[in-house]
């Protein structure tokens, strides 16, 4: 019988110790069966393969001269001692904006100068945090209520400040409802009360209420976040579909703060990247069509080419066979792998390959070996129609004119800080990571203040949030 700890938790076996090797050890023995390890005959893959040269670059586009890579981090922190049932969340985003000029300025020189790099290289970054569990906004609500008040009062209240961009994050989720320039004045929401059918029902930035039962109703419900919320547990799922939300709407932002300033200058000369896959999971999953028409609506009212925006992914079933493809050299440097529906069939290990991404992904998946053997996923949205649907989608290059662009500034920023890597993503994953150790220790204090609780865990008087 383990022994229970001062926490609250019990007693674990090291994580370093033999349940790693006793693992790993009837992995080894047991049967199943990864596409990663067994590629077979590859000949059918060769057709799939572009060369770099068949990606000239449009007439008119000149060579991008900066980046701006998102991306996001979260951490659940139990924060009560002798209470493990309460948690409090954080979620951050941070941006990176990287001077590709002077980076390129630098490699050329002996000596580096790190005032330049310095220079080159901006971050800022917005976070958010909230109690995810086993606390709550108020007395007398239950967890998803909590969830609901909470999200609904940090999107008002939570500014995203970059330069002249100076808007709430509820502004930003109007504006992504809306089109470019002109935010929607309502947004769908679903009655989320028990027993409640109304759907789609409009609610206005500053709140609504249901029309058959009364129930007070946020325009932040339409993310839907709180369906995936629970009373046991850390809830740190919904944490990570509110981190996923957070990096879509910094990104919708700082793409319109340039569409809006220098249409046809800074935007056209700038690549926005996000960490991770073009994609939304989960309950708000439906921001994935509004993404796309944001962007595809920029695309119509931008000079030439452009925007240039892209995800880059760093794990996955996908990138684990493109790494051993690579391995293999049936992909080499310079190559760009089209990831249809026979390629998708065989990664997935599904009969239905077709579906796949059409309710999740906003850019298409593109394997592409960098031309010094770095191997990278980018998922790039078409500018017009959709990356994936009931039909396959468009797996093809033709409707993606800003590959030639996305390729280079890849070829050109290649990051040793983590395999596969790139500056401008290694930049905002430095910026957005929670620290290790001190950092989460510091988390716990703030949470304690937050949730209004005194050093020895007695809770303060009066309500804190």
């Amino acid at each position: 019988m383990s022994y229970q700890t001062v926490s609250g938790s019990y007693e674990l076996a090291s994580r370093v110790g033999h349940s790693n090797a006793a693992l790993r050890a009837i992995a080894d023995r047991a049967s199943f069966y990864v596409p990663a390890q067994e590629l077979g005959d590859l000949d059918w893959l060769k057709a799939k393969v572009l060369k770099r040269s068949a990606f000239p670059s449009p007439e008119g586009v000149d060579r991008l001269t900066a980046a701006i890579a998102i991306d996001g981090s979260r951490v659940a922190e139990r924060v009560r001692d002798g209470l493990p049932s309460v948690v409090y969340g954080y979620a951050q985003a941070a941006a990176a904006y990287v001077d590709l000029a002077t980076m390129e300025q630098q490699q050329d020189v002996r000596f580096v100068d790190p005032v330049a790099i310095e220079r080159a290289v901006n971050t800022a970054l917005v976070s958010l945090d909230l109690p995810t569990a086993g606390a709550y906004t108020r007395r007398g609500i239950d967890i998803k209520k909590s969830w609901r008040e909470a999200l609904f009062r940090i999107f008002a209240s939570k500014k995203v400040e970059v330069n002249r961009l100076n808007q709430s994050l509820l502004d930003l989720l109007m504006l992504l409802h809306g089109h470019p320039g002109a935010p929607a004045a309502t947004v769908p929401v679903n009655c989320p009360k028990e027993n409640c059918k109304s759907r789609g029902i409009p609610v206005r930035a500053g709140g609504g209420e249901c029309p058959a039962c009364g129930e007070t109703l946020y325009p932040t419900d339409v993310l839907r976040i709180h369906e995936e919320v629970a009373e046991e547990g850390t809830n740190e799922g919904a944490l990570g579909r509110l981190m996923s939300v957070l990096e879509l709407l910094v990104l919708v932002g700082l793409v319109t703060l340039l569409w809006t300033q220098s249409r046809a200058d800074l935007l056209r000369s700038t690549l926005f990247i996000v960490d991770g896959p073009l994609a939304v999971h989960g309950p708000p999953a439906k921001l994935r069509a509004r993404a796309l028409e944001y962007y595809q609506a920029m695309c119509s009212s931008t000079p030439g080419v452009g925007p240039f925006l892209c995800g880059l992914e760093k794990t996955g079933a996908l990138v684990d066979y493109a790494r051993q493809l690579a391995r293999h050299d049936v992909i080499r440097e310079g190559d760009l792998l089209i990831c249809d529906a026979d390629v998708i069939k065989v990664v997935c290990n599904t009969d239905n390959p077709k579906s796949y991404g059409k309710e999740t992904y906003w850019g298409r998946k593109f394997v592409y070996r960098a031309l010094d053997g770095r191997v990278v996923v980018a998922t790039i949205p078409p500018a017009a129609g959709p990356a994936y649907d009931e039909n396959g989608g468009q797996s093809g290059p033709d409707n993606y004119p800003t590959i030639p662009a996305i390729l280079d500034v890849i070829d050109r920023t290649g990051s040793s800080m983590y395999r596969d890597g790139i500056i401008p993503v290694a930049a905002a994953h430095g910026r957005a990571a929670f620290p290790i150790g001190v950092g989460t220790d510091v988390l716990r204090l703030v949470a304690k203040q937050k949730l209004g609780l005194e050093p020895d865990g007695t809770p303060k008087a009066g309500p804190q949030i």
